[in-house]
């Protein structure tokens, strides 16, 4: 009874953890589109901060409990390499897509209002225009197609996984202490979206980009969602999942060899006591 008390509140975590990265996270993309003047126009390196500080505070909400994966390729990642049992992979994935689903909803709640007077001003419509879909999931930037995109995420994710199993190394020595590692997965994330993320909104978790597409789809996009336009749903999964797998890998086989190992503790002959005194007296 403990155990399956303590894989569900493994769930919960999972699902909590996405729903607060894609609440503050979604909720900063709609400061950037909803409003003009944005006060992030001019200042995108603010958005990418809020992006990273929204997945820092969810490891530190929920890392006691499930270790925050909060994102599939993350747990794929680490079935595959740190023994992380596979009969948890999909049930997780599950929980972290919901709590995308669940997160959208409330960015939904908070800005329906002004969600519906851009497409009014703007003369967008959700079903045909996919108006301000950008808000919830990704979409490609400006002169990337879809194949071009998928690379794009193999790439960024591969780079991501290759940091957190660095973070996360217990041979690692420049490892972050005190629990500071959330603060540089954090950064790790905003410096990503910084550096790429105008390519297609950096998804790097399927989990972020098909549960609030998945909610959108319900709440009127449509089409616009799913499949969206050129088929471009299934990009940000594919390629975080692919990514995932070859920067955890490459982690493991390039750099977690060579760490300085443990050194094993030193035996003390214990002598015999008349051995012993005689080495006294000698």
């Amino acid at each position: 009874m403990f155990r399956n008390r303590q894989f569900i509140g493994e769930l919960i975590s999972e699902f909590v953890a996405v729903f607060i990265i894609i609440v503050i996270g979604d909720s900063v993309a709609a400061m950037y589109t909803l409003y003009d003047p944005s006060p992030y126009k001019t200042a995108y390196w603010g958005v990418c901060i809020v992006w990273g500080l929204g997945v820092t505070i969810a490891i530190y909400v929920t890392g006691a409990v499930s270790g925050t994966h909060a994102n599939p390729a993350v747990t794929l990642a680490l079935a595959l390499y740190r023994g992380f049992p596979w009969r948890k992979v999909l049930p997780y994935s599950a929980v972290q897509v919901l709590g995308g689903m669940a997160g959208a909803a409330i960015v939904y709640v908070l800005y329906a209002p002004v969600i519906d007077h851009f497409n009014q001003l703007h003369h967008l419509d959700r079903l045909h225009d996919g108006g301000v879909a950008g808000v919830f999931f990704t979409h490609p930037g400006d002169f990337v197609t879809p194949l071009h995109a998928l690379v794009d995420e193999a790439i960024l994710t591969a780079i991501l996984l290759f940091g957190i199993f660095a973070v996360t190394c217990e041979y690692n020595t420049q490892a972050p202490q005190a629990n500071s590692g959330a603060l540089v997965i954090g950064l790790l994330v905003a410096a990503l979206g910084g550096s790429a993320g105008y390519l297609e909104a950096w998804a790097l978790n399927p989990a972020r980009d098909l549960g609030p597409r998945l909610f959108c789809f319900l709440a009127g996009w449509g089409p616009s969602a799913l499949p969206s336009p050129g088929a471009f749903w299934w990009v940000p999964i594919m390629g975080p999942l692919l990514g995932g797998v070859v920067g955890a890998g490459a982690y493991q086989i390039l750099i977690r060899p060579y760490m300085p190992r443990r050194q094993p503790p030193v035996l003390v002959e214990t002598l015999p006591a008349s051995d012993a005194a005689i080495r006294r007296s000698s």
